[in-house]
């Protein structure tokens, strides 16, 4: 009778020794299925908000922030967006928009001329509202009126011209980052904004980007413009 039990408890021995190897091996293992990968938590930094990050700090701007916003944002209306953000105003909210000049000579089909470009980025507030004209005159006076001013004639650029130039969908274009080097038209009214820090699209649609106005205006060396009204 001691012989069995001898015998049993050394069996008993073997298995759980069995079981405590198969369970180190199965803690080694990667059991993710291919193709499939978890879901990043919520303040999981995207490789939009690294690559952007990289790019400010390379340039010397410190002062910015990164916000990601609910998929409802742009139904709400301003001051909802103002308080996502906890920006400091609605007035404090911009956008990117990129122009194209329709009646640019034959011979302007890039941005290789920034002083007389086929193509803009224009930074406004959403609570103002843009005024061409004045970009057009600005123009002219920059080329010293050598451009006859009806070869100015901006407009908004399609969709997928605006896609193809800055590498971002529409909601989502920003200055920082672009594919194009396009030169950028900052409203002169942001600049007047106090506290001087504001708010425009962080090159995806749900990221958003806060940035300090001086710093913002040393790094991208913007034309500022007074393009806007109310």
């Amino acid at each position: 009778m001691e012989k069995a039990l001898a015998e049993l408890e050394r069996v008993q021995t073997q298995i759980l020794q069995r079981i405590s190897k198969l369970e180190l091996s199965c803690s080694s293992l990667d059991l993710s299925i291919p193709g499939h990968h978890s879901l990043p938590s919520p303040n999981a930094i995207c490789d939009t908000e690294s690559r952007l990050s990289a790019i400010l700090r390379k340039n010397c701007v410190n002062d910015f922030s990164f916000k990601k916003v609910p998929t409802n944002y742009y139904d709400s209306p301003l001051e909802a967006r103002r308080d996502a953000l906890a920006a400091a105003s609605i007035d404090h909210l911009c956008k990117s928009i990129v122009l194209v000049n329709t009646q640019a000579p034959s011979n302007v089909i890039d941005c290789s001329d920034r002083n007389n470009s086929k193509y803009y980025v224009v930074v406004v507030q959403y609570t103002a509202r843009f005024n061409a004209e004045t970009v057009k005159n600005f123009l002219y006076s920059l080329n010293d009126g050598k451009i006859a001013k009806k070869k100015f004639n901006l407009r908004l650029a399609p969709e997928e011209t605006s896609v193809k130039l800055t590498g971002f969908e529409h909601n989502a274009v920003t200055c920082i980052g672009m594919k194009t080097d396009i030169p950028v038209i900052l409203d002169e009214a942001i600049v007047k904004l106090h506290p001087d820090f504001f708010w425009l699209g962080g090159g995806e649609i749900n990221l958003k980007l806060g940035i300090r106005t001086s710093e913002f205006i040393n790094f991208v060396k913007p034309f500022i413009v007074s393009c806007s009204g109310t």
